[in-house]
């Protein structure tokens, strides 16, 4: 089986496939001044559009992994979450505390099936 990449740079590709599975990145907001929804939401735009690269979309989720500077923020990340997913079905989550980088409000891996 072939591995594809999307943006492979010199530290990491912004994800990759292999058989019936696609990785994503870490993905952060590109626009910093936005509140912790806005990031999110920016966020959940951009791994919607590389999942369709790769030829999947959010109702195949298996497993994501969500980071945010302030655990008491994690309602107004859950807020944009439930709106994005609507009435699909919930993939395994983690949404744990960690430092981020200077204005970022939350980061977001994802795993999905093709």
């Amino acid at each position: 089986m072939t591995i594809e990449h999307l943006d492979s740079g010199e530290i990491l590709s912004q994800g990759t496939a292999h058989g019936d599975l696609v990785y994503l990145s870490g993905l952060t907001a590109t626009d910093k001044s936005k509140d912790v929804y806005g990031q999110t939401q920016e966020v959940l735009d951009k791994i919607d559009e590389r999942l369709a690269h790769f030829g999947s979309d959010k109702s195949k989720l298996l497993s994501v992994n969500i980071w945010v500077p302030d655990i008491d923020t994690k309602g107004d990340v859950n807020r944009a979450w439930t709106n994005w997913l609507g009435d699909l079905k919930r993939p395994a989550r983690a949404c744990v505390e960690s430092g981020l980088a200077p204005g970022i409000l939350v980061e977001i891996m994802v795993t999905a099936a093709k």
